[in-house]
């Protein structure tokens, strides 16, 4: 089976415009979050999915492949989608966060290992048990609960589950998803749907419709990019552990 990764890197982010192309480390956003999926084995094919030509312009200069996408696609899956429909021979397609600067083959493998030893998969992703407690508070970590299985129940940016007796475990999604490209095709046909409105979550449209989701638990934290302290907190990480992506 064979898999690619596909990053979708739009300029107009509401809360940080311009994000993937923002300097951290001295390299930018997008190319060094393609530099953290080009160290994965499992990945055969890197590609930045955008709507803009200067992020298309600086991919292309950091050594990677870009494809101009609409600017009216409604969320990074959608743009993923798109350009997976143009591109044939993949069996596996990553989407692979543009804020996700710490990306790692670490948190790819394992989801491309899920899709190519179970069938019944369609879609992974990363879960990794919340430490501190004030990311449980904030609506822009999304929290998930999951069945012992790994198969996901809900998810949401409000705490859940609700903690009426104290020591409850709260899990976040993070990182990169993984499909099937037929899989992902379909989904893109399909509008939102009313939770995913709601919550502004994307995998909450595949959960409404009834298909399954597997959690893929992960012990390493990551640090995705949103606002301007995050890039702080993010350059203060690098700077202690060194930098693979300069």
């Amino acid at each position: 089976m064979k898999s690619i990764a596909i990053i979708p890197a739009r300029f107009g982010s509401t809360r940080l415009p311009g994000k993937p192309l923002l300097p951290v480390g001295g390299v930018p956003l997008v190319v060094r979050v393609a530099k953290g999926v080009s160290r994965s084995s499992k990945v055969e094919r890197i590609v930045v999915a955008t709507d803009d030509e200067r992020i298309a312009a600086v991919a292309k200069l950091g050594g990677f492949e870009a494809i101009i996408t609409p600017k009216d696609l409604h969320s990074g899956s959608d743009r993923v989608a798109y350009v997976a429909k143009e591109l044939q021979g993949w069996d596996i397609v990553l989407n692979v966060q543009v804020d996700d600067a710490l990306v790692g083959p670490d948190m790819i493998d394992p989801l491309v290992d899920v899709l190519k030893s179970d069938s019944s998969v369609q879609v992974a992703l990363l879960v990794k048990e919340i430490e501190k407690k004030r990311e449980v508070e904030n609506p822009n970590v999304v929290k998930v609960v999951f069945r012992r299985d790994g198969r996901a129940l809900y998810f949401s940016r409000s705490p859940v589950p609700y903690e009426r007796n104290p020591k409850a475990p709260y899990y976040k999604h993070i990182g990169p998803y993984a499909y099937r490209r037929d899989f992902l095709l379909e989904l893109a046909k399909c509008p939102p749907t009313p939770l995913e409105h709601a919550e502004s979550l994307e995998m909450l449209r595949i959960l409404e419709m009834g298909y399954e989701i597997r959690c893929v638990e992960t012990r390493r934290d990551t640090i995705e990019v949103d606002t301007p302290e995050d890039i702080a907190a993010l350059e203060n990480y690098l700077a202690g552990r060194g930098d693979e992506a300069r």
